[in-house]
């Protein structure tokens, strides 16, 4: 190695301690804009002494390539130090900065990618969590449950990832490992309610429903009288048959959900009925019903998008029922009785049906104190097809 090779890489090395001490102190301040950059140079540099680096200590097989034509040897060669180059390994220390800097601002791909190909006994507990937890916000469950599961083999007593696994495997339909998973932790410690909520849960899905309402229990004793403890340990006990502790359970639940639950309203409706609760039951399950109505506001725009999607692709009869379905939701809507008319007259040849929506639109139009001059011409149109409607009518009478 020349002393102008020598100390060039000493230039580079002195850059990248100064980039990373850079990078550092934006940490500091929380600004991770600036960060981002320093620590990007520096992973940049580090990138480039350990590709160096590599190719250095590239042992080539020259016995081998002598025997090969010279044009051969140098392409062998080359692709040799590529793959060198590519395969080199950036300090580690680099790449977790770099990539606590992208996931504290939800580059969460970006933080994945450098973390998993750090080897887990170089990751620190906070990069490990960093990593599981970078798959999970990318709604990418498999890969949240593997690192999940790995960090918590190097760390058993984690309790926020030993529950976040135990929910993991419970999302995957695996309720099973996740029992097991909440269990091994809940022989050294069980008192930790972040796992005795994901075990209980993990034993409702699993429908083993008297040890989870004996889990939710606990939880309550601990005072994690929740909306959800409570809910889901009247679901328990329902399902066990223990009515009127199930009442007992839903009944408080509806009332921290401020009367808005429906699932909780239909529950506690239908178990006041079982337990001969009638008159409390129906008011329950009549909620239930209220709560499930769809919102109106959003029905509406869907309706009136979709009646508009069907009439520009030619599907006048699909155009004509979603409009129908919205006035259903918007009976007031003037402009809809006119364009199911105006689909029936003349689109779909249906002169009867046609008459009764103009007439519906009539109604309504004439009750406008200030038409548009739109509405106006609409009025219009609509009286002259009625006229003509009229006129066809006398013609038939006569000619009887």
């Amino acid at each position: 190695m020349t002393a102008m090779t020598v100390k060039a890489q000493d230039l580079r090395q002195d850059s990248l301690q100064m980039l990373t001490s850079l990078g550092d102190s934006c940490m500091k301040q929380y600004n991770t804009l600036e960060a981002l950059r320093y620590y990007r140079q520096a992973y940049a540099i580090a990138k480039a002494i350990s590709s160096t680096k590599a190719v250095q200590s590239l042992d080539l097989p020259l016995d081998k390539l002598e025997r090969l034509p010279e044009e051969k040897q140098m392409e062998i060669i080359e692709r040799l130090r590529k793959s060198a180059e590519q395969s080199a390994v950036v300090s580690c220390s680099i790449q977790a900065k770099l990539a606590d800097c992208y996931y504290k601002r939800a580059c969460y791909r970006d933080a994945s990618e450098l973390l998993k190909t750090i080897p887990e006994d170089s990751l620190s507990h906070e990069a490990f969590r960093q990593l599981a937890y970078s798959y999970q916000k990318q709604g990418d469950t498999d890969s949240y449950v593997y690192w999940a599961g790995r960090l918590v083999s190097h760390y058993p007593m984690d309790g926020e990832m030993v529950a976040g696994l135990t929910l993991g495997y419970t999302r995957q339909d695996q309720a099973w490992k996740g029992i097991e998973t909440a269990r091994r932790y809940y022989s050294a410690d069980s008192t930790n309610i972040l796992v005795n909520r994901a075990l209980a849960d993990a034993y409702f899905m699993d429908r083993q429903f008297d040890k989870a309402a004996t889990q939710y229990e606990q939880l309550l004793a601990q005072g994690d009288s929740t909306f959800n403890t409570l809910y889901s340990l009247g679901m328990s006990y329902g399902r066990i048959d223990s009515l009127e502790r199930a009442y007992q359970c839903l009944l408080p639940a509806m009332y921290l959900s401020q009367m808005k639950h429906q699932g909780c309203a239909y529950r506690l409706g239908v178990v006041c009925v079982d337990t001969k609760r009638y008159e409390e039951g129906l008011g329950y399950l009549n909620l239930a019903l209220e709560l499930m109505k769809p919102d109106t506001t959003v029905m509406k725009a869907i309706t009136l998008s979709q009646g508009e999607g069907y009439y520009l692709t030619a599907d006048y009869n699909e155009a004509v029922e979603a409009w129908k379905q919205h006035l259903a939701f918007n009976p007031g809507s003037v402009a809809t009785y006119y364009n199911i008319a105006n689909a029936y007259m003349y689109l779909l040849s249906d002169k009867d049906q046609a008459e009764a929506y103009y007439r519906q639109f009539l109604d309504l139009a004439r009750k406008e104190e200030k038409p548009t001059e739109k509405l106006t011409q609409m009025i219009q149109n609509a009286e002259d097809v009625l006229k003509a409607f009229e006129k066809m009518r006398k013609i038939k009478h006569k000619s009887r």
